[in-house]
């Protein structure tokens, strides 16, 4: 009698899961798409979250999700051939979320927060150098050498790449422990807290 109330309870625990995934997704789409300035932006700290939470493998899956379907709704245009360098800068964003939960802190502290802070923006800087690195190759294909297409990439992208990094630092330093508190509320995430 006890085996179908623990399946029971997984199922629950399955779906509950699911169905934050889901609104995060939904979340991290509505955001993307709605009115905002260039690259401020939450989908960083829902996939690092979501990394977080359930691991590196979710949280990768998770990243490279959200940006696959931006890639086709974004308000910015059609991502094109820089879509899979998207895809792979906010994947990795959600894995080093499921690999940073092995060495968080376990309490709310000032340092974890500057931690959270340093981490986003260095981060940030790495995707902004892999959608750079893509643009790059695009242009490449279209017939500049690789690198002026490189240097023309990260010299148009720098100002941009500015704003982001300093906001995600921002976003990252203030909201993901609230948001790892609220995930506990659902009881989805045991340790911290």
């Amino acid at each position: 009698m006890d085996y179908p109330s623990n399946v029971k309870r997984n199922n629950n625990n399955s779906t509950l899961t699911v169905a934050l995934i889901s609104v995060l997704i939904v979340l991290c789409l509505a955001i993307q798409i709605s009115p905002r300035p260039p690259n401020v932006e939450f989908t960083s700290l829902f996939t690092f979250a979501v990394g977080f939470i359930f691991g590196s493998v979710i949280g990768g899956l998770f990243g490279a999700f959200v940006m696959f379907i931006n890639g086709f709704l974004s308000p910015w245009g059609f991502a094109g051939l820089n879509m899979p360098f998207q895809m792979a800068g906010m994947g990795l964003m959600g894995s080093v979320g499921g690999f940073y939960r092995r060495f968080a802190y376990e309490r709310f502290s000032t340092e974890f927060c500057v931690e959270l802070a340093v981490l986003g923006a260095f981060l940030t800087a790495l995707y902004d150098f892999i959608t750079n690195f893509g643009y790059a190759i695009f242009q490449t294909i279209m017939g500049v050498p690789f690198h002026v297409a490189l240097i023309i990439a990260l010299a148009y992208g720098t100002p941009f790449s500015v704003i982001h990094v300093v906001s995600n630092a921002a976003i990252f330093g203030i909201a993901f422990f609230p948001m790892i508190k609220a995930a506990k509320k659902t009881l989805m995430v045991d340790k911290y807290g």
